[in-house]
């Protein structure tokens, strides 16, 4: 049983809703007023006895010198330690973020020819590669990274590791290439995740490449190690960062890859920079027209339970590493937060056993 939030009262949209694991808990609330109701009767009593054994003078000249406010403050700090411990009892649970257990984290990085357009300063590459490695140094350091390149095909670039320079000196190494293989970069990070898998671009349908000749009739398909699917985005322990900046040409279907990613559950998180409309870009006589296949990119992160982010400039894309950082290393999740409730009132309970000892000499 969950206690909702009022319907009359307005809850940010897309926030979820605060609620206690044990509303029934929450009955107990109403013996606070009936405290507070005994704690006036009590003070009333007493200043009618202390009316019957002096004089009215006596008693306002002692009030005029007594404790004033402060005989109230611990009464009202030990009923709202009572408040919170009676709060932690009905078991609240709050969105709360937490550190990720993030321990690898892919970077499959776009080295196509069209990298080599000036519309992101100084040109995609350059800028793709400085934002990269601004992103490894603000990762926690016992985070692995590994890096795979693609273009016509895809290589691991470097296996995961948690030595930063190494990785440095991979994204330096870069070299162009034509033509675009997404769906081969998912599938080649996924065997870097998993390389006991027995994940091998010739598990998935050849005769969906472009240009590919399929595969022979008589020839079975690559074994690949059983396993169970799980819910797309439950595998908490990796990640895959692709970065782009034009739509497929070749290689394995992208969106086949990504569900070979979903059912393993990983986040295959896209990064779209360039040109959305396209432009043709030439180099040492030959020319192309190059275009941001965003539906691809937006359809692979949905499928995975990713999120997709365009980078039209290199600033744009320097933040969106930036909040991919702080994403992959805190997460937020649905939390029952009854042992903070329970240390605040706790807290607060010792603080106003202390305060009437030191000023009355007495507890409370």
């Amino acid at each position: 049983m969950n206690l909702t939030w009022p319907a009359f009262l307005k809850w940010p949209a897309g926030v979820p809703q605060p609620h206690f694991l044990w509303p029934q808990f929450l009955w107990l609330l109403l013996m606070l007023p009936l405290l507070v109701l005994l704690y006036a009767w009590l003070m009333r009593r007493k200043r009618q006895l202390a009316v019957r054994y002096a004089s009215l003078s006596i008693v306002r000249e002692a009030q005029g010198r007594g404790p004033g406010w402060r005989r109230h403050l611990p009464p009202l700090l030990l009923l709202g330690a009572l408040l919170l411990l009676l709060l932690a009892s009905a078991r609240p649970v709050a969105l709360v973020a937490l550190p990720s257990n993030q321990q690898t984290i892919i970077l499959a990085m776009d080295v196509s020819g069209s990298m080599r357009a000036t519309d992101v300063e100084p040109n995609r590459l350059v800028a793709a590669q400085n934002a990269a490695k601004t992103f490894l140094k603000d990762l926690p350091r016992d985070i692995k990274v590994g890096i795979v390149a693609f273009a016509g095909s895809a290589q691991v670039a470097q296996l995961p590791t948690l030595n930063r320079d190494d990785l440095a000196t991979a994204i330096d190494r870069f070299q162009l290439q034509r033509a675009t293989a997404t769906g081969n970069a998912i599938v080649i990070s996924l065997a870097t995740i998993f390389p006991n898998a027995g994940i091998e671009l010739q598990q998935l349908s050849f005769d969906r490449m472009r240009g590919g000749m399929g595969r022979p009739l008589d020839q079975p398909p690559p074994k690949q190690n059983e396993f169970i699917p799980v819910p797309p985005g439950s595998y908490n322990s990796a990640a895959i960062i692709m970065l782009t900046d034009g739509q497929r040409t070749t290689g394995v279907d992208p969106l086949e890859a990504a569900k070979l990613a979903a059912d393993r559950g990983v986040k295959v998180y896209t990064v779209g920079v360039g040109t959305v409309d396209g432009e043709t870009i030439g180099f040492e006589g030959w020319s192309m027209r190059v275009r941001l296949d965003e539906d691809t990119l937006k359809a692979i992160a949905q499928q995975t339970a990713a999120s997709y982010y365009y980078a039209g400039t290199a600033q744009d894309l320097k933040k969106v590493y930036e909040n991919l950082s702080s994403r992959l290393t805190l997460e937020k999740k649905e939390t029952e937060i009854s042992a903070l409730f329970a240390l605040t009132g706790a807290l607060l309970a010792l603080l106003a056993g202390g305060l009437s000892l030191w000023w009355f000499n007495r507890v409370l």
